[in-house]
């Protein structure tokens, strides 16, 4: 096994991205603006920190925009935020890409 090389089948394709539809003129357009792994909104501690540390301590609520990740607002504890990151994202709705 090679230094770069992934586990796994050599002839079955990865499944970190998905596959460019060929047909699509801005496919490669649409590839650069996927959020990261598929994340289109996630939470973050508002101080800092490791996300399951301190469950009852305000999060930041963060959407992916098509280019970065901007905040959308807060959230008063772990719980709620993951309540909100757990929402399909209207975009990613709208998108289906």
């Amino acid at each position: 096994m090679g230094k770069h090389s992934r586990p796994g089948p050599p002839n079955q394709p990865s499944r970190a991205v998905p596959p460019l539809d060929e047909r699509d003129p801005l496919a490669v357009y649409h590839r650069r603006r996927r959020a990261p792994m598929e994340v289109h909104r996630k939470h973050q501690p508002l101080h800092g920190g490791g996300g399951h540390v301190r469950p009852g301590e305000p999060r930041v609520l963060l959407e992916w925009n098509g280019f970065t990740y901007e905040v959308a607002g807060t959230a008063c504890d772990l719980a709620a935020a993951q309540r909100w990151a757990n929402q399909a994202a209207p975009e990613a709705r709208a998108d289906n890409r």
